[in-house]
């Protein structure tokens, strides 16, 4: 089948809403084409990385990239301008939504590339879709239960 159809095939993402399909389906509608990551990708990812780095005051940490842009860089450290956690987590996840969009070329809007932004979407799509109040406290209460004394109530 051929890429542009796939592409046009799958349902649609939008950032905040809930994943539209499984990541096995999607491995299956798109026989398994977008599976790796492209140089470009790895590259920019780098760079995005390197920008939360040294948000977090570990500029050491940094790994060398081959492009260099100061937009990203800019992106990320406004995401940890918002104090809030979890809201600086969805700042950061819209920024790697937005620079996914850069491997689809604007002359071909359904090639491989556009698959490529489609499968890096939907895996933040469905990270963001397991998130939720319930699944947090639980987990809360999971990891907390070990210091919880007995007879005293908190």
């Amino acid at each position: 089948m051929s890429v542009d159809y796939i592409v046009s095939s799958l349902p649609a993402l939008a950032f905040g809403a809930p994943a539209p399909m499984t990541w096995d389906r999607f491995v299956a509608a798109s026989e398994g084409r977008a599976a790796e990551p492209t140089r470009e990708w790895k590259d920019l990812e780098t760079q995005l990385r390197n920008a939360v780095a040294e948000a977090r005051g570990g500029a050491k940490f940094k790994r060398p990239a081959d492009g260099c842009s100061v937009y990203w860089k800019n992106r990320v450290l406004a995401a940890f301008q918002e104090k809030d956690v979890a809201k600086r987590d969805e700042l950061l996840d819209q920024v790697w939504w937005d620079a996914a969009g850069e491997l689809t070329l604007p002359a071909d809007p359904l090639g491989i590339g556009a698959l490529r932004t489609y499968a890096i979407r939907l895996g933040i799509a469905l990270r963001r879709s397991a998130i939720s109040m319930d699944a947090g406290n639980a987990a809360f209460d999971r990891l907390t239960a070990e210091t919880r004394t007995p007879g005293f109530n908190t």
